[in-house]
């Protein structure tokens, strides 16, 4: 077991695969650093390996939004709020990343896809040890899903955990993605 583990997502939303990796990272570590990716969009950049990852309509949550359902899931999973720590995470800068999370650390990933490879090759190329905790061929969940379920207007919740669901609710952001449906815009994972 690692002393310091990082974890990163965009979380937008946070969904149960999401907490399937934040929950398997905490099992290897005494704390845990999660970092939320695309923390604002001056900190975003394309990415060949996942387009849509950088796009508005891919990114409705803001990161305290997001922090919001890290805390909440992770509590809820029944994860002591002493072993976690949340930070923004500027992944599209790996140059900044030591800014951000402790370069001592062992940062656990899990690929599904070209992109996962990308992180990983990025990581190493930083010096960081890495942990690749699963490969795997498809998401079954993805926040893509959940934000055209929640744009559609069918029923999204079973996707999240019941925290989750309570901060797109209560901050509005269930309404936010349908009006960019509404709009045209939403799309992507």
């Amino acid at each position: 077991m690692s002393e310091v583990g990082v974890i990163h997502g965009r979380f937008q939303p946070l969904h149960l695969g999401h907490l399937e990796y934040l929950l398997a990272g905490a099992e290897r570590c005494d704390i845990l650093v999660v970092g939320i990716t695309n923390p604002d969009p001056t900190l975003t950049a394309f990415e060949d390996t996942d387009p849509e990852r950088g796009t508005a309509e891919s990114n409705p949550c803001t990161y305290y939004e997001r922090y919001l359902m890290v805390e909440g899931a992770l509590a809820e999973a029944g994860v002591a709020g002493e072993r976690i720590r949340i930070v923004p995470f500027p992944h599209s800068f790996p140059e900044r990343l030591s800014y951000y999370a402790p370069s001592e650390a062992v940062y656990f990933l899990t690929v599904y896809d070209e992109w996962g490879d990308t992180k990983v090759a990025r990581f190493t190329a930083l010096g960081l040890t890495t942990d690749v905790m699963w490969r795997r061929t498809s998401k079954p969940i993805s926040g893509g899903r959940v934000r055209r379920a929640i744009a559609a207007g069918t029923d999204w919740r079973p996707l999240v955990p019941a925290a989750v669901a309570a901060v797109i609710e209560e901050r509005g952001i269930d309404e936010r993605i349908r009006q960019a449906l509404s709009d045209g815009a939403v799309r992507g994972s």
